[in-house]
């Protein structure tokens, strides 16, 4: 069975950095692009950042764009999100998705997703 596994999250100060993880298991994602969403309470979900499935290729909401850095270990079926600076409109459970088969920043887009990490934020 496909699964996503996110990690990482807690409670962190504001400018402070965290390092979240993606563990894909089930099959092999070096074919995909992965993607970074977070959701705030009583928001939509909304795309963070996404690497393409050569690792070649990242994009960023312009939101985190200088702050947040999206890598991947093909050989570990791991994708990452480094958070640095971070600030307390950041908090939201952040969430990796995968098997995109639309426009990238749609969360609509994507079939396999994980179950999300906490991310806390305080000023």
């Amino acid at each position: 069975q496909v699964q996503l596994v996110e990690s990482g999250g807690g409670l962190v100060q504001a400018g402070g950095s965290l390092r979240l993880s993606c563990a894909a298991s089930g099959r092999t994602f070096s074919g995909y692009a992965m993607a970074w969403f977070r959701q705030a309470p009583g928001k939509e979900r909304l795309f963070v950042s996404l690497i393409s499935s050569s690792g070649d290729s990242t994009y960023y909401a312009d939101s985190v764009k200088g702050r947040f850095t999206i890598s991947r270990d093909k050989a570990k079926n791991m994708v990452y999100l480094q958070m640095n600076s971070l600030k307390p409109e950041d908090t939201a459970v952040y969430y990796c998705a995968t098997r995109l088969i639309g426009t990238y920043y749609y969360a609509s887009s994507y079939e396999i997703w994980g179950q999300g990490t906490q991310v806390t934020v305080s000023s």
